[in-house]
């Protein structure tokens, strides 16, 4: 059975029910805890047989459970519903990109829209916690996933949609701190667990909201597949983070094809133009004052990464 943990500025715990028991461990970083399993199971085995009832989890404030710096990874429309949504048809490429680890924020605190972004979005995805180095040109296997893939963890692609699809980019777009909520459970897997992968469900919500319900069924390019694309050309280490793309039910959509056949007559100015003006309306953005709730898990909560509440504000404005 999987085992959640949790960060906090006093260390890490081990999760069971509603209450929490600290792990035994000097690790100061995600990679280091993931070396140091055995205690990690001490602590999990003394949460369910003690008699020490241990500290109640909502007296904890959970940081984000993978500690930064660290590469963070992401594949770009990896989901069915995604890519009907985004106007794409036919085959899609495997496509990665990279996010600043500064984007990392923990499961709590809040979104932040700098002050130039007006179209900000969300997108859930699961995570995966590398547990031990990937080489370059490393195949992975269904069967030996186990081998690399150590935890799973929620993630929030938060995106500036303006300033992803005018420079036509998606490092700065995604990277902006507190762009990628993480938490609240680092969810250590065993070999048995990845067999239930494909049933995790993937919900999130705006204010009570459903916006995004989907499981991992609806993946285009599966972990070890993605894992395995990836190390063609990039390698990774124990603590990196693979974000493995996000469903449909995003605030951004593509235009009707007749609308996209007419704006791309338009130019270049005059298409933003009327994009922005159109997408001023839609109310599925997020604005100040909105709650993201967001959660991970199978059916039966064999794997449940928590629940993960973001709210979202304002960044002050720039002084004059």
């Amino acid at each position: 059975m999987s085992t959640n943990v949790l960060r906090t500025v006093d260390g890490w715990w081990a999760v069971r029910g509603d209450r929490a028991v600290r792990i035994d461990t000097k690790a100061a970083t995600t990679a280091e805890l993931l070396a140091n399993r055995e205690a990690v199971r001490e602590a999990s085995h003394e949460a369910a047989t003690s008699g020490d009832p241990g500290t109640p989890v909502v007296d904890l404030v959970a940081l984000s459970p993978v500690t930064t710096p660290c590469r963070v990874v992401a594949q770009m429309v990896n989901y069915r519903s995604h890519a009907r949504d985004s106007g794409f048809t036919g085959e899609i490429p495997p496509t990665f990109f990279r996010k600043a680890s500064t984007s990392v924020s923990g499961p709590a605190d809040p979104i932040v829209r700098p002050s130039h972004v007006k179209l900000l979005d969300y997108e859930i995805e699961l995570g995966l916690v590398m547990g031990a180095p990937l080489p370059l040109g490393t195949v992975v296997t269904e069967q030996d996933l186990a081998t690399y893939v150590a935890a799973l963890v929620i993630t929030n692609d938060v995106s500036a949609r303006d300033v992803q699809l005018t420079k036509t980019q998606f490092y700065e777009s995604k990277s902006y701190p507190t762009f990628t909520p993480t938490g609240p459970h680092l969810t250590l897997l065993e070999p048995e667990d990845f067999a239930h992968l494909l049933n995790l469900r993937l919900r999130l919500s705006v204010n009570g909201d459903l916006r995004q319900d989907r499981t991992l069924a609806d993946m285009i390019v599966r972990p070890a597949e993605a894992l395995t694309l990836l190390a063609r050309f990039q390698s990774l280490d124990p603590g990196d983070l693979l974000l493995t793309g996000t469903p449909g039910g995003t605030a951004l959509k593509a235009p009707p094809k007749p609308v996209e056949k007419i704006s791309a007559l338009l130019p270049t100015a005059v298409k933003w133009k009327a994009f922005f003006k159109s997408q001023a309306g839609n109310p599925r953005y997020l604005h100040a004052g909105d709650l993201i709730t967001a959660t991970i898990a199978t059916p039966d909560g064999r794997i449940d990464l928590g629940e993960q509440r973001t709210a979202v504000r304002n960044a002050p404005s720039p002084e004059k």
